[in-house]
């Protein structure tokens, strides 16, 4: 009877951690993740365009979450709010509120690292978690179609003889990326930048300044400038690009390059999450991020709007923040505007 109780008893330990193994494996497959472990989302995801609707921010996050759903990357139903104000500090500081949650995103670009440089952002990248970057734009300086200059090098000379007869506009603050991109090629061309004179118009004006005459030059997005060449009322002189792009219109605009300065300036854009995410949601985000980048359905997004294919993953987006912040840092020494 004895032999026949242990027989019974050793049967009912395999079978409890027989059970013991499913229900491990089975809360696996649920989403929950352990160190090293796999994680799906188990909830609506949330990402945060910083900005009002329309802008580049805005266009990346709605096309991106589009594209997520409608080809069945993510189950999930994906929302894309506006967060606005502070050149993007206001939707940094809401994301910050969230740490480790892997249902909140945001989409960002150089303004993560020059604002909080220039004393406007208590948040910068470092704050966040670095998840995937998927495309590069470029930034165009365009003048008046009955402007005196034809090319960069016609404006830049002019202006080394007195740099504060032309004025810059932009839309982002001193400091931030309009005044930035323009200041870059301008200090490769040979302009003392510390005279450059620039003015923000961060009501939307920049062009209808620059038209009006209020202004000589307006450092903005390449898609931005489109349609006013298409209808004659504005010329490009140049773009940030390393080289020339495919697409009606912008196939035509020279680079700063092609024009013999040797300087480049990228207005990379890519997805961020809150301080603290683990690495099986980083790991989650930067597969799905790099599907998306591959799929025939945001090649078209990209053609679309002119966007350049630009996917880092995760460590690799780490390391090219940080040096991207070392090269910005120099341009607002030189400005004297570097609050750091």
């Amino acid at each position: 009877m004895k032999k026949l109780l242990l027989i019974a008893l050793f049967f009912f330990i395999i079978v409890l951690a027989a059970c013991g193994n499913s229900d491990d494996a089975d809360a696996g497959e649920s989403g929950d993740s352990g160190e090293g472990g796999s994680w799906e989302p188990e909830e609506s995801i949330e990402i945060v365009a910083p900005a009002g609707a329309g802008g580049g921010w805005d266009t990346t996050a709605r096309m991106v979450a589009k594209v997520l759903g409608e080809e069945g990357m993510i189950e999930e139903n994906i929302g894309v709010v506006n967060k606005t104000g502070g050149g993007g500090a206001v939707g940094w500081s809401y994301i910050a509120n969230y740490e480790g949650d892997p249902h909140k995103l945001f989409v960002a670009s150089p303004p993560i690292i020059l604002i909080p440089l220039n004393g406007q952002s208590k948040y910068g990248h470092e704050d966040f978690t670095p998840l995937s970057n998927l495309i590069a734009d470029y930034g165009a300086f365009a003048v008046r179609e009955d402007a005196e200059w034809d090319d960069l090098n016609d404006l830049f000379e002019d202006m080394k003889e007195d740099p504060e007869s032309v004025t810059v506009v932009g839309e982002s603050a001193p400091g931030s990326m309009d005044h930035i991109q323009f200041v870059q090629i301008a200090k490769a061309a040979g302009v003392d930048i510390t005279k450059i004179r620039y003015v923000s118009a961060q009501d939307g004006e920049s062009l209808t300044q620059l038209l009006n005459g209020s202004v000589d030059v307006y450092s903005t997005g390449m898609a931005e400038t489109v349609e006013q060449v298409k209808a004659d009322n504005i010329k490009v002189l140049g773009i940030t690009a390393p080289e020339r792009l495919e697409g009606e219109v912008i196939e035509d605009f020279p680079t700063a390059i092609e024009q013999g300065i040797d300087e480049t300036f990228v207005n990379w854009r890519g997805f961020f999450g809150p301080p603290g995410m683990d690495e099986a949601s980083i790991a989650y985000y930067e597969d799905k991020f790099k599907e998306l980048s591959d799929s025939e359905a945001f090649a078209e997004i990209r053609d679309q709007f002119g966007w350049d294919e630009e996917y880092m993953g995760h460590e690799e987006y780490k390391a090219f923040l940080d040096e991207q912040k070392e090269q910005v840092q120099v341009l607002l020494d030189d400005l004297g505007l570097n609050n750091e």
